[in-house]
């Protein structure tokens, strides 16, 4: 009995590798209950009907396939330049809300500067909102749309949810069969990391599932920027007296600052380099003075 169960949580494991890896095919020794999971989910997921998830059967669909719908996720950026920033943001709130969407964040400096609104709006009146925005008292600068298909996405998510979920059947099948501590505490590791990506994967689809209902649109609105008035210059006697005065002042500084520097730096400096040179000139006139003055020699008469 201990070798059967721990073959079947083998082939178990395995089939589960294979279904984190994308794989639509169960390995699941307990195929009706492990298929009718896979089938209600893949439902849910938009999938049709008539897939072969059990691995070891043909279709058992009725032969028509149910349409796939598709799902988009819907994004866009929008500025518009108003006059009144404060009025804007009320008439953005107030009609989002007429759409049956919230504001999901906002953000808005001091006084007029100009704010930024995120706004949640049906995927079926995102057009409605966009037109909205541009009924505003001013003018849009920046219009930006974005779409994502992720049809594709949900149907593989809810596969592999399916997958997992059949995979937890047959682990609870095992566990009820087991008999051995050992046995049970290795299903039941097993069923608990099943049981993680499960709910790991089914917050993905939720997260997808909601954006693409709601699609998500940023609203940055500025405040209009006020001309300026040209300056026109004129003479004024007085602003040049002013002018004048103060140059005079600056040249004054100009001075006395540089007397202060020559008082302090300059003149001991020059001060100690006279008195050199004073000394030096002293020397020299002192030793000319004792050398002898040769005698005049008598020049004969012609």
């Amino acid at each position: 009995m201990r070798r059967c169960i721990m073959l079947l949580l083998s082939t178990l494991v395995i089939a589960g590798c294979s279904s984190s890896a994308g794989s639509g095919a169960s390995a699941d020794p307990f195929e009706p209950a492990a298929s009718a999971a896979m089938e209600d989910r893949a439902a849910d997921a938009g999938s049709g009907p008539g897939e072969d998830t059990s691995g070891a059967g043909p279709a058992s669909g009725e032969g028509n396939a149910a349409p796939i719908e598709q799902r988009i996720i819907k994004t866009g950026e929008v500025s518009v330049e108003v006059a009144n920033v404060s009025a804007a943001v009320g008439s953005v709130r107030a009609f989002v809300l007429e759409l049956g969407g919230y504001v999901g964040g906002s953000q808005a400096g001091s006084g007029d500067e100009g704010a930024t609104l995120t706004l949640r709006i049906p995927a079926s009146r995102f057009d409605e909102a966009l037109e909205r925005l541009r009924a505003l008292d001013g003018e849009v600068v920046v219009e930006a749309t974005r779409e994502s298909d992720v049809t594709r996405q949900l149907i593989d998510l809810g596969a592999r949810i399916a997958n997992l979920e059949a995979s937890e059947v047959s682990y609870r099948v095992l566990l009820e069969r087991a008999e051995r501590i050992d046995d049970v505490l290795a299903v039941q590791s097993r069923l608990d990391a099943v049981r993680g990506e499960i709910e790991q994967l089914e917050a993905q689809l939720q997260e997808i599932e909601g954006d693409a209902d709601l699609s998500t649109l940023t609203v940055s609105l500025i405040p209009i920027a006020e001309p300026i008035a040209a300056v026109t210059e004129t003479w004024d006697p007085g602003v040049q007296l002013d002018g004048a005065l103060a140059s005079l002042v600056g040249i004054g500084h100009g001075l006395l600052n540089a007397l202060i520097w020559f008082g302090i730096v300059w003149l001991p400096v020059l001060l100690v380099l006279a008195l050199l040179v004073l000394l030096a000139l002293r020397g020299f006139l002192e030793v000319r003075r004792r050398l002898p003055i040769p005698a005049a020699r008598d020049v004969p008469p012609a």
